[in-house]
């Protein structure tokens, strides 16, 4: 179980009110709530503490350089602008504590501790953080010439430019019936509807905030399905080096047997070889429709399953996000309860309500709610493994239910 812990840390106060404070992260994880709630912030920083523990199996540096004063606050923190979040903190204790499958680390007044574990299920994983700014890469039409401060939309370019050169004819999109295509020769991404033809960059702000979600989502998860298949992102020059070094090592060893030389460099090569995607989305549902909504919703749950360590993890402001997500857990049910009763001729109609790579576990869910009053955050509640509607996005739809009965009533009064 993968699991973060948070007190007084920015927007966050108390934090969970449960657990003993621990937001366990399963294979799909959603945070609501209003701005400045302490959404993102929690995301950003499970993203972080992941990369720590990816960057140390990894090898990429000693514990001791992790540990070292003040690395936390400007490699890591300040890679998703939350380094001032400390400073808002002074006159509160810190705590930040994660536990992964390869080590713990906790981060307290300042000072960070890393406890390695050992790791033989340890799956190294791709993590990407999709930022709610992506659209700003689809809009502009040479996003690169730009002097991006952010480091985590840099990244996020570079996954997307990587994702248009894997292109290889066009792309259906699971949207408005239409498909995109890249033209390599003058770095330009059209998108074709039903009789129409146009630039990403001239397109509506929905596809220019879902297509770059969609082709780094489907792009990376393709790159780590299978550690075996050819489709494996090539190794940075540095990895490739330190592979190298590594290789080097043990064949240079000679205490070592043939067999302890195959075994080592299995070992090794686990270490560099990613299989597992963690992907990290701000508001999929970014200037969509509700149908696209569910749309890019199915799609990326079916890029979550993947793999058997694979994460999806969700901010969102929507509440058709969370009753989309009681669709996929329902309709895993009924298929739980289709073939106990021997039905599989009903299949392909469950199948044409939410598609079986969108089918959710009750289990692999958890849905927080953060309160942006105190900082506290609770866990959604469940009804037989569907995910509560007493939730703050479904109680705004009904304060607007309730502000025109007022409406009504005033005008009565007339």
């Amino acid at each position: 179980m993968i699991r973060l812990r948070i007190k007084n840390f920015g927007p966050i106060g108390p934090g969970l009110s449960e657990n003993d404070g621990w937001i366990d992260f399963k294979r799909v994880t959603v945070f609501i709530g209003n701005q400045g709630a302490g959404k993102s912030t929690v995301a950003k920083l499970f993203s972080s503490f992941s990369s720590i523990e990816k960057a140390l199996v990894r090898g990429d540096y000693e514990k001791k350089w992790f540990e070292r004063k003040g690395r936390m606050k400007s490699q890591f923190l300040s890679y998703h602008r939350l380094e001032n979040y400390l400073e808002s903190s002074t006159r509160r204790s810190v705590e930040i504590e994660y536990e992964g499958n390869a080590c713990t680390i906790r981060y307290v007044d300042g000072q960070l501790n890393i406890t390695e574990l050992t790791h033989e299920e340890y799956a190294l994983p791709q993590v990407m953080y999709v930022p709610a700014e992506r659209n700003f890469i689809s809009y502009v039409r040479n996003p690169r010439e730009l002097k991006l401060s952010s480091e985590s939309l840099k990244e996020f370019l570079t996954a997307f430019d990587q994702a248009k050169d894997s292109l290889r004819g066009a792309l259906k999109l699971p949207i408005n019936n239409s498909e995109i295509e890249y033209d390599r020769l003058n770095d330009i991404l059209n998108i074709r509807g039903p009789g129409h033809k146009l630039r990403l960059t001239d397109a509506s702000s929905g596809f220019q905030s879902f297509v770059p979600l969609y082709l780094v989502s489907k792009h990376l998860a393709s790159t780590v399905q299978e550690p075996s298949q050819s489709s494996q992102q090539p190794m940075s020059t540095d990895e490739l080096d330190r592979f190298k070094k590594g290789v080097e090592s043990i064949f240079a060893n000679d205490a070592l047997t043939e067999e302890q030389k195959r075994v080592a460099i299995s070992v090794l090569s686990r270490r560099f070889n990613k299989t597992a995607f963690i992907n990290i989305v701000e508001e999929p549902e970014q200037n969509l429709f509700p149908s696209s909504q569910w749309d890019i919703l199915k799609s990326l749950l079916a890029f979550n399953s993947q793999g058997e360590h694979n994460r999806l993890v969700l901010t969102t402001h929507s509440p058709y996000i969370v009753n989309y997500l009681s669709l996929a857990i329902q309709g895993k049910h009924v298929q739980q309860h289709i073939i106990s009763h021997g039905r599989e001729n009903l299949l392909p109609r469950l199948n044409a309500i939410v598609p079986q790579e969108a089918l959710l576990r009750a289990n692999d869910v958890a849905i927080y709610q953060c309160n942006e009053r105190d900082g506290s955050i609770s866990r959604l509640p469940c009804f037989e493994g569907i995910p509560s509607d007493q939730n703050v996005l479904n109680e705004w739809l009904h304060t607007g239910n309730e502000l025109f009965d007022q409406l009504l009533e005033l005008e009565e009064t007339i």
